[in-house]
This record gives C-alpha cells, structure tokens and sequence, in this order.
C-alpha cells in the first residue's frame, strides 16, 4: 500500500496545483517533493528488514478478460531507482527558484505528474502497466519542453516526441507478441513472471525479433548511437529543470527497461544479438565523448557527454555478467546525480554570465571561490576520479564489459580518457582561464543554487567513500535478476 501512495501522493498534488493555480506553486511543489522523499526512505527501511513485506506491493484487478493488474511492487533495482527520482526532484524543484516561468502552477504540476509516471515505471509488474506509465511519461515532459523551452522549440520537441513515440509502438508491438504467447492455466497474462515464461519459451529467431522491438525503444530513450539524434538538441532547448528530469531521471526508464523488461525476457536474443548493440553502444561512447570535446556552449557539451556515460552502461547491461549489470544499476545512479549539478552550473554561468560559451568565460575562480570548489567536485564525479560516486559503477561496468570482450572494453574505457579532457578542460577554460571580458561579472550565488550543489557534492563524496548500502542492494537485485536470464 505504501508504494500505491508513493505514486498516487505527486499526482494528487499536481491536481491541486492544476485547479487552484496559486502563485505559491514552487513552495507546494517542493514540500510535496520531500514529503515524497520521505516516503520513498520509509520504503527503503522497509525493504531492508523484509523485502516481502506486504507494504512494497499492492495488487488489484484492472481489465479482468485481458489479464491486466494493475500490480506493483518494490524489488533491489526498482528501490534504487525510486530513491533516486525521490532524491532528485526536490533538488530539481529547489533549483528553479531563481527562475520565474508563467504559469508556474502548471510548469510544477507537469512535473509532479512526471515524477508519479517514473515511478509507475520502476514498481510496475505488468506489462501493460507499465507501457501505460511509460507512455504517460512522455506527456508532461512533452508540454514543459514545448511550453517553457527556447526559440526553436516546436520543431525540436516534435522531433522528440515522434522518436520516442515510434520506439514505444515498437515495444508494444514486441509485449503483445509476448502476451499472446502467454498461458496460466488457459489464460493469458501481463504478469511480469508470465513474461519472462513466455519469453523463454520463444525460439531463437522469435527472441531475436522481440528483442530489436523492446530493445529499440529502450535505446531511443536512453539513448544509444544511432538512436541518439533527437537528444542533444532537446536538452540544449529545454528549460533547466526540464533538461535535469530528461538526463537526470528520465533516460534511465530506457536503462531501467532493459535490466527488467528484456534481458530477463529474451536471454537467447540478447546472446544472439547483445554484441552488436555493445559495439554500437561503444561506438557511441566515442562519437559522443569526440564530439563534446569541441563543443563551445557547455549545456550542449554536457548533453553529448551524457551520451558517452549511458553508452557505457548499455554496454555494460549487456555483457549479461553480475559486475556489468550491477555497474549500470549503480553508474544510473551516479550520473543522475552528477548531471543534475553539471546542468545547474550551466544555468547559473547563464544567468550571472549571460553566455553559455566557454571561449567567452574565464577567470570565475577569482570572483567566487567557493563556486570553482563546488564546481570542481561534480566535475570530479563525473569524471569517475576514485572516492566519488562515478567511480563506482564506471570500474564494475569495464570490468562487465571486459569479461565479454577484452577489445570492446579497451574501447570502452576511453570514456575515462576522453571524459577527462572534455570536463577538465572546460573546466580550466570557464573556471581558470583569463577573462576574456572583462563585461563578465559574476556574483555570489543564490540561496538556493548553492543549497542544491553543497547537497549533489555531500552526495558524490558520500558514496564515493561509502558505496555499500546502496550497492548491497543493487548486488542482491542484479543476482535475482540473473536467475531469470541463465
């Protein structure tokens, strides 16, 4: 019951700021926001004394004569990707109040709707539940990038909506074909276990066709070279907080969906046609990594570079290895952390800059020192330097992928190499560098900015130094999860 009222609590919320339009919106929001926190910790507790106890499920019948539940429920991968998005939407919240957009009311409320959407998405234990939540997801991100982004941002948003729409009929398409192949004593079934049944029982060419159709929506939402077009363009446009549920939260459904919705489903098409989509998965890490090198604004260079760390946990999901698939659950969980500090900086160089581009910043170290620490912190988290959060799951992902192959993992591992040039770099020329105008002026720090970047840095330290409680978990997860693929 405690998980139905994790997801019902934000959507309630978001109803009360829809119809009574306050101007007090981000204040409600936020409070919302922790209290869901709260709940999601309460959760976390209870797991860790009796992960069945009854709280973390709740079940009910939806459409009787199809075999759809509405059934969810707490599992190790699933509790840690709840904490994160609980973790990360006050932080979001906290960040924009700096920032006035019209209709505030409604801009907190899309997000709040999002927020209960993710975590359908990471309870979900029917298959037709969760293309539901899935799908609801994309609505709210949809309007908030269409509403509040930049100048271009019809045609970029309509690009990323038909992409990941498409992707999503695909996987539809593949979880029908599984739901028809399904029978509990003569009926069909959505159950999450009846999938995995069914799944097995598919020969290797049916796998092999499931697993491109479930597969390619999960790449599109991640994404993946060659599915990643729509991405850069759309998280430059998007508005701040909208960027941060994007990069922060949202790409992990995608990465999410393949340790729970595939690999466990199709384990024959995933050795048949895993390889390829490491390969591809590495080759985006390159491209990725090569192309933020030469970027000049910095919001587009952390775009790219968030291409670069996902392909590295694609790749290390589909090594199909405990070390590759812990690794992912763990780097998830580290990016969404980090890019939501790398997003802000970006903001707050916006707004005390007025310019995104590293060639016209330089020198800010020297007007606000206690920014260039905080700064420097997050960099290093993203970086994977050890005793921070990214190096973690950034050593068991190589390690996966290396088990797999050796070549692709030497391949792989640029993404330590080219991540460093790009992020220190930068660093150097926006923090270290010479002022290049002497216009740029930059001030203390808001409030709220400097609350939300002390937290992401206790955070990256934290379990840097610290990983075991969340990777105790993640371990116990991934070892469940591997009786259904061996």
């Amino acid at each position: 019951m405690l998980t139905l009222l994790l997801i019902a609590f934000p959507f309630l919320g978001a109803l009360i700021l829809f119809f009574s339009k306050t101007s007090a919106a981000k204040t409600i929001a936020l409070g919302i926001t922790l209290v869901e926190f709260i709940i999601s910790l309460g959760l976390f507790f209870l797991y860790k004394h009796n992960p069945d106890n009854c709280q973390l499920s709740f079940e009910k019948d939806w459409v009787s004569n199809l075999g759809i539940r509405f059934d969810i429920g707490i599992d190790g991968i699933g509790l840690l990707l709840c904490l994160l998005t609980t973790f990360l939407l006050p932080l979001i919240v906290l960040s924009s109040f700096k920032n006035e957009y019209e209709k505030p009311f409604n801009f907190y409320g899309l997000m709040l709707v999002m927020q209960s959407a993710l975590l359908g998405v990471f309870t979900a234990n029917d298959g037709f539940l969760f293309y539901v939540f899935w799908e609801l997801a994309l609505i709210p991100i949809y309007f908030i990038c269409l509403l509040w982004g930049g100048e271009d941002r019809g045609r970029i948003t309509f690009k990323f909506f038909v992409y990941t729409l498409f992707g999503s009929l695909f996987m539809l398409v593949g979880l029908i074909y599984l739901y028809n192949h399904t029978n509990v004593n003569g009926l069909k079934s959505w159950n999450i276990i009846d999938l995995y049944n069914a799944g097995h029982a598919l020969n290797a060419t049916q796998q092999s066709a499931v697993f491109w159709l479930i597969f390619i929506a999960f790449a599109i939402k991640m994404p993946i070279f060659p599915f990643h077009t729509w991405q850069p363009n759309t998280y430059v446009n998007a508005p701040t907080q909208g960027t941060m549920l994007l990069s922060g939260i949202m790409l992990k459904m995608g990465t999410f969906g393949v340790i729970k919705w595939l690999l466990p489903v199709v384990p024959l098409g995933v050795e048949e046609w895993g390889g390829t989509a490491i390969i591809l998965s590495v080759i985006g890490i390159i491209y990725a990594s090569c192309i933020a090198i030469v970027q000049k604004d910095y919001k587009r260079l952390i775009a790219y570079s968030s291409i670069a760390h996902v392909g590295l946990i694609s790749a290390g999901m589909l090594a199909m290895n405990q070390q590759g698939i812990q690794g992912a659950v763990m780097q998830m969980l580290a990016h969404g952390v980090s890019v939501i500090g790398l997003f802000l900086i970006a903001d707050i160089l916006l707004r005390h800059t007025g310019t995104r581009d590293i060639d016209k910043l330089g020198g800010i170290r020297s007007m606000n020192g206690n920014f260039a620490v905080l700064f420097l912190i997050i960099v290093m988290g993203a970086v994977a330097l050890p005793l921070t959060n990214g190096f973690v799951g950034e050593f068991l992902l190589i390690n996966g992928v290396y088990q797999f192959s050796p070549t692709l993992a030497l391949f792989a591992g640029l993404t330590i190499i080219l991540g460093a040039v790009y992020m220190l770099r930068s660093y150097q020329k926006i923090m270290l560098g010479e002022r290049t105008d002497s216009n740029v002026a930059f001030g203390a720090l808001a409030g709220s900015d400097k609350a939300v970047l002390i937290i992401v840095c206790i955070v990256i330290v934290t379990f840097g130094v610290y990983p075991k409680p969340l990777n105790d978990i993640a371990e116990e997860g991934v070892k469940q999860l591997l009786t259904y693929i061996k």
